[in-house]
């Protein structure tokens, strides 16, 4: 079973852990002062942090969804940032549980569209992804600064 809640305080480092985990898998080292920015910034509900817990109430998943103004809709948009489960809780439904938990989001903002982004050879997230959206064929650039 897992129950998926908004992230509150007293989870800092658990996420923490989780977060750097996720970090890892694209290869990406942030300061100790972005951890800290990052936390507040979630606890203040930008963007909006999600945690899914098992039966026990440990944190297993997180996810982050910011909104932001779209210029062809009068409603913002949804962009899910980030969403990872610990290795050793896959496959229990924590994956699926954050998602459906940012598609419920989305319907409460109104936002007028959801959207997010994976590396192409993660088979495992685009599987759950291929249930609820569909791969429209984008590319992604980033400049690097």
């Amino acid at each position: 079973m897992v129950i998926v809640s908004n992230l509150v305080s007293d989870d800092r480092i658990r996420w923490s852990e989780l977060w750097r985990a996720f970090l890892a898998t694209y290869e990406k080292i942030v300061p100790e002062s972005q951890y800290a920015a990052t936390w507040t910034r979630l606890l203040d509900g930008r963007p909006f942090g999600f945690a899914a817990r098992n039966a026990t109430g440990k944190i297993v998943g997180i996810a982050h969804a910011l909104t932001h103004e779209h210029p062809w809709a009068t409603t913002p948009a949804l962009y899910l940032r980030d969403l990872h489960v610990d290795p050793a809780a896959r496959r229990n439904g924590a994956g699926r549980a954050l998602l459906d938990a940012v598609l419920a989001y989305r319907k409460s903002i109104d936002a007028c569209r959801i959207y997010w982004g994976t590396q192409h050879d993660n088979l495992v997230a685009r599987r759950l992804y291929d249930h609820v959206a569909q791969y429209n064929g984008s590319i992604r650039y980033d400049v690097k600064l």
